[in-house]
Parts: C-alpha cells; sequence; structure tokens
C-alpha cells in the first residue's frame, strides 16, 4: 500500500511540473486543453524568477491553479463512499477541507524537485457527464500511464480522480478511510488527518498511511 501511494505521489507531482516537452497524440478537445493549460500555468509558476525567492507566494498561485482544476468535493464523496451520507453537511465540509489540505500539503514539498518529463495524450473518451484522458508519462528509463477521470458539473470540467498504472487514488484513500473507520471511528480518521497534515507543515515525514 505505501509503495503504491508513493507512486501516486510521485507521479501527479511530475505531471504537474515536469512536462518540459508535451506531445499531443490526437486532436485535442476543451478537456484535454484544460488539463494543459492548467500544466502549462504550473511550469510558468515555478519557474518564474519573480516568485524564485517568495515560497509562501508561489504556493498560494499553485494552490489556485490546482484547485481550479480539481473537484474535491466528487474526490471526497467517492473516497468516503457509503460513510459520506452518514455525515452532517458541517462534517461534509469540514472533512473536504482536511482532504484538500492534505493533497496540497503531501506535494508542496516536491512541486519543484523534478525535471525533465515529457507527457503523451493518448486518448480521450466522453461518456455523458464523465470523460477519462488518457496519457503516458515518459522517463529515461520507464513508461507510466496515467488516466485522468473528469466529471462536468456546472458546465466545468474538473479531476476527481488519477489511475496510474492501475491504481486508483481515489480507491486507495477509500481502503484507508474504511479500514480507519471500520476499527476505529470516523472521529478517529478526522484526528489522523489533521495530524498527518499538521506533520507535513512541520516538515516531518509522519509515519502511516494517508
Amino acid at each position: 500500500m505505501k509503495r503504491k501511494r508513493f507512486c501516486i505521489h510521485m507521479v501527479v507531482i511530475s505531471l504537474m511540473i515536469n512536462l518540459t516537452v508535451v506531445s499531443v497524440c490526437f486532436a485535442g478537445s476543451e478537456i484535454t486543453n484544460k488539463l494543459k493549460n492548467t500544466i502549462n500555468k504550473v511550469i510558468s509558476t515555478v519557474t518564474d524568477e519573480a516568485l524564485k525567492n517568495d515560497l509562501p507566494a508561489r504556493r498560494a498561485i499553485l494552490r489556485k491553479i490546482i484547485n481550479a482544476q480539481f473537484n474535491y468535493r466528487q474526490m471526497v464523496m467517492r473516497s468516503l463512499a457509503k460513510n459520506w451520507d452518514v455525515r452532517s453537511a458541517e462534517e461534509q465540509q469540514l472533512f473536504i477541507a482536511l482532504f484538500k489540505s492534505l493533497l496540497e500539503n503531501s506535494y508542496a514539498n516536491k512541486l519543484e524537485s523534478f525535471s525533465n518529463e515529457k507527457i503523451n495524450y493518448i486518448d480521450e473518451v466522453v461518456k455523458g457527464e464523465y470523460a477519462l484522458v488518457k496519457t503516458e508519462v515518459v522517463r529515461k528509463a520507464t513508461t507510466v500511464g496515467v488516466d485522468y477521470k473528469l466529471v462536468r458539473e456546472n458546465g466545468v470540467w474538473q479531476v476527481y480522480d488519477f489511475v496510474i498504472e492501475g491504481v486508483s487514488m481515489v480507491r486507495n484513500y477509500r481502503a484507508q478511510f474504511t479500514k480507519i473507520i471500520h476499527k476505529h471511528s470516523y472521529e478517529v480518521l478526522v484526528q489522523k488527518l489533521t495530524d498527518k497534515i499538521n506533520a507535513l507543515k512541520e516538515g516531518s515525514s509522519a509515519s502511516g498511511d494517508l
């Protein structure tokens, strides 16, 4: 599980910042072009000399760019599964905020760490309000298949899951969340998330999954 989680983190990070060369293998649609546009904005931000010595400002810009592309509510709904509906509206909003902070802080310290990646856009499938964009990240020694799952809400397409070499980010978190709730409680899950986020903010690697 830890190795799968590590792979998800590494590939998502590389997709966000390492695409110095981009190859498109089919005529891009609005959905694919929006993904490319997000990646280009991230690259522009991390290479902006004016922000080089202003880490807080750079991170704030990166969060704004990436958050516009992610549907955190859908991510949380699918990750909590049956445990979502039984939560109050206040609890749901709190968990979304925690999940968002978890992802942001998990990737924050690594966002500027990688380079010289190439991405190929392989295919795009749209079925109603859902879409799948298939890509591959090409490295010197290997090629990694990455699928983006998107949903359209209020006319806007946003990512709600990544499937990396067959490993879904949402399913990965769902397995962890379900296990913690079943073994302990929802309240323990919230505390574990909070502790993990605080550890990441302090620069600690923190123990356990999540």
